[in-house]
């Protein structure tokens, strides 16, 4: 199988590491004149429109993206809460004005560059307020876009090689990154982004399905050519990276209709650079067929960790601050003061980020680890620390001030250099490909992400500011090492307090 040749992936991965990373160029230059439109828009479609609903049901934040539902009775979602987690997932939530740039829609979960390149399509069957089809979620006007008309479930569930969970959903969001409105600004570097935003839109999806007593499973074992054929996509410029049932029903997918070629016409944008080490890595990370699939997916086994000098930590904060607040006041902090946050603060921070998720590839854990270079909180020493997700501990690895160090592994970033504490989480990447070959690359990016996405929210629910950063990769391995010596860096989240500034000329949406 060309997926457990896993060479593929380390070239990929090494060929794109910070700073001299063989696949990425030092000369490329990007201006945001170059920004490609960021939406999918099709030419002659019919359309639905949405329901708006951004009124709280009252579940806070740190409960929605902390608690793992086990629901096994009957929920079918409507065409409103469809319409809510869409909207809070990857809706627009405000629009800023820049000068010289005009006004930029900005979403619910965060994407590198606000470029906007992951698209959400929803396969289901008959729901109150929609009949069953494929659809592809428009944000810009908020209504969804007719593919495919008929109960397509059941090539979803082909795919999947009968996936248990999806066998009983019926609604199935899927989420496909479009190349080259990401690399136009990051080069092949694109492809860890793939992950990074689909996963930091996932954590938003969970958090909001979690509040509605919906429950998901994140598949990413799939033949990759059948749901691509069945979006219509043209699979060398779009791919699909995730699917995402929801809800459950007790009546059987029904036989689904044929799926002929699709031939939707979407306009284009002037700049659409293409790197083929972008589709080199997805082409060998994909699975060919159901037997593949089925030979893929299996239990993931976790190893023990040795216990060193651990620091137990506080319980953490509770917030009522509703999870649908905290989504649209949600943004990437442009600049943090050099005020501390409190130790409670950063306890209930990791706790809510390593919550685990229901996927595949795990069972209600998170894969990645936390590394921490503590800058500024109070009753906490500055140094670096390991988090012991099973413990809920913090494990000292060196006493002193980092903030320098935050800063250069950063990119040499005052972002990272300014915030109370910069998280790093990093992962056995060796290991993950011996176990998942090259698409074990995704399940890494993707698993790191999603936990960044929580720690994004986390923050924002406590009235800090996050945002995500790059990172020099070797350098974050050296500097966390002897303890990281084996483990890659995946995801960087900076996070601390904002600083205050003149109001921007925002609106919400």
């Amino acid at each position: 199988m060309k997926n457990y040749e896993v060479e593929a992936a380390w070239h990929y991965h090494n060929g794109t590491k910070h700073p001299n990373g063989m696949l990425l160029s030092r000369f490329h230059m990007y201006h945001p004149s170059q920004r490609p439109t960021p939406y999918k828009i099709y030419k002659n479609v019919s359309q639905i429109i949405l329901p708006i609903e951004k009124n709280s049901i009252g579940v806070s934040t740190l409960d929605a993206i902390s608690t793992n539902l086990d629901i096994k009775d009957k929920t079918v979602p409507d065409l409103q809460t469809l319409s809510r987690i869409l909207y809070f997932s990857a809706g627009i939530t405000k629009k800023i004005k820049f000068q010289g740039l005009g006004e930029m829609d900005f979403r619910a979960a965060s994407c590198t560059g606000a470029l906007y390149h992951i698209e959400v399509y929803v396969v289901c069957s008959n729901i109150a307020g929609l009949d069953a089809g494929v659809y592809h979620f428009d944000p810009k006007e908020m209504k969804l876009d007719v593919i495919r008309r008929g109960d397509y479930r059941g090539k979803i569930l082909q795919s999947t090689a009968d996936e248990s969970f999806t066998k009983h959903s019926p609604i199935m969001l899927i989420f496909t990154d479009v190349f080259t409105r990401n690399s136009v600004k990051y080069q092949s570097r694109e492809y860890r982004h793939a992950f990074w935003d689909s996963g930091t839109i996932l954590a938003n999806t969970l958090a909001i399905t979690t509040a509605h007593k919906i429950p998901s499973k994140i598949i990413t074992g799939f033949v990759d050519s059948q749901i691509g054929h069945l979006l219509g996509l043209d699979t060398t410029q779009e791919v699909p990276l995730v699917i995402l049932p929801l809800g459950i029903t007790d009546q059987e997918i029904s036989p689904y209709p044929d799926v002929a070629d699709v031939n939707l016409e979407a306009i284009s944008s002037e700049y659409e650079i293409e790197y083929p080490e972008i589709n080199a890595i997805h082409d060998s990370s994909c699975l060919l067929n159901d037997i593949e699939v089925k030979a893929w997916r299996y239990e993931m086994t976790r190893q023990s960790k040795s216990n060193s000098q651990f620091m137990a930590l506080e319980k953490r904060i509770n917030s009522s601050e509703p999870i649908e607040q905290t989504i649209i006041k949600r943004g990437s902090t442009r600049k943090f003061s050099l005020e501390s946050i409190t130790l409670e603060q950063l306890s209930t921070i990791l706790s809510c980020a390593t919550s685990g998720i229901n996927a595949d590839f795990v069972n209600h854990e998170t894969l990645s680890d936390p590394y921490i270079i503590a800058n500024a909180v109070d009753g906490l020493d500055s140094g670096s620390y390991y988090y012991n997700k099973e413990k809920n501990e913090l494990e000292l690895l060196r006493k002193g001030n980092f903030r320098h160090t935050s800063g250069n592994l950063g990119l040499n970033q005052d972002l990272p250099y300014d915030a109370s504490v910069t998280i790093f989480f990093m992962i056995n990447l060796k290991k993950i490909l011996e176990q998942f070959g090259n698409r074990g690359y995704r399940v890494a990016q993707l698993d790191s992400a999603i936990a960044g996405g929580k720690a994004y929210l986390a923050s924002y629910a406590l009235d800090l500011g996050a945002t995500g950063l790059t990172f020099y990769d070797d350098a974050v391995t050296s500097f966390f090492s002897p303890h990281a010596i084996d483990k890659e860096a995946m995801f960087l989240i900076a996070i601390g307090k904002k600083e205050k500034a003149p109001k921007q000329n925002q609106t919400s949406s």
